[in-house]
């Protein structure tokens, strides 16, 4: 039997389909509940412009403003990047949270076109959406390869972020389901839609990014809380769990869960986000006083 480019492209289009559940329009989801699935006002749609040179238009979708939430969380989604799909945990959140998801660069309807490669320029492009109000801190989260992405962010923007989770994270290891859909999306990369050929544009250019990131990840000072499903067959659990044991941070395991836990598990994924909130708060308070600054000389005369 001859296999043709396209005979390869509809298995990994189902593939694909089956396994992130998602429709062809926002609202043609069952298992991804989006926006339009609940009361006006509970979230809405924003565009900011990306903090790179090119300046590309982003689309996010957001909570709308809640003067009393003390905690801003940022959203890094995986790949392909679909802020719709976290429609559910944004629903869930607290009035004293707030939260926001972009598509980011090069999927849905956000800028560029063709698929952003460079993960520093991704952490680059996001970086607005660190911005808070005064007295507002910011939990960082990082979902699957977002993780990498978040990682440099909460790096080279220390002062804006308090404190990260990592969510299903992609550090290069892939299970059984993510080795055979790249295996295929490889293959069939110039007939796939945009957004499947920007995730595999961008997969593929990973591995020599991860130096950089693990040398921004030894250097976190912020709490990293990682929480991942033991039924995950994109990632494997014991990849964040060899992570976490050899740094030392938290990591929180989902019974039955798989790799998306924003639409499986969102109880126990807002759990870890007040988890990472309660480490960064918990810092703070054992932390001790400043010490007031001293006069080298009572008498007032010149210091040496």
């Amino acid at each position: 039997m001859r296999l043709t480019l396209r005979s390869f492209a509809a298995p990994f289009a189902a593939l694909a389909l089956s396994a992130c559940a998602i429709g062809t329009t926002e609202d043609e989801n069952d298992r991804f509940p989006t926006s339009s699935s609940y009361p006006p006002g509970t979230m809405e749609r924003i565009d900011f412009t990306a903090g790179v040179a090119e300046r590309w238009r982003i689309s996010a979708l957001q909570t709308p403003a809640r003067p009393e939430a003390d905690w801003k969380i940022v959203i890094i989604t995986g790949t392909p990047s679909w802020s719709e799909y976290w429609a559910p945990t944004l629903a869930g959140l607290p009035a004293s949270r707030e939260m926001i998801i972009a598509d980011r660069p090069g999927f849905r309807t956000s800028e560029p076109e063709d698929a952003v490669r460079d993960i520093a320029k991704q952490a680059e492009a996001l970086s607005p959406m660190l911005q808070a109000r005064p007295g507002q801190r910011v939990l960082l989260v990082g979902q699957s390869f977002g993780a990498p992405v978040a990682t440099l962010m909460a790096s080279r923007y220390a002062d804006q972020v308090d404190a990260v989770v990592l969510v299903s994270a992609y550090f290069g290891d892939r299970g059984p389901t993510a080795q055979r859909m790249f295996g295929v999306g490889r293959v069939v990369q110039g007939v796939l839609p945009r957004d499947l050929r920007n995730s595999i544009a961008e997969v593929s250019s990973q591995a020599p990014q991860l130096p950089a990131v693990w040398t921004a990840f030894r250097g976190l000072q912020q709490p990293v809380v990682f929480i991942h499903g033991d039924n995950d067959t994109f990632v494997p659990l014991e990849a964040d769990q060899r992570i976490a044991a050899e740094y030392g941070r938290t990591l929180i395991t989902v019974p039955g869960g798989d790799h998306f836990l924003n639409a499986c598990c969102v109880p126990d994924l807002l759990a870890a986000f007040e988890q990472a909130i309660a480490e960064a708060e918990g810092r703070d308070q054992a932390a001790p006083p400043e010490a007031p600054p001293t006069d080298p000389d009572p008498a007032g005369g010149p210091a040496l």
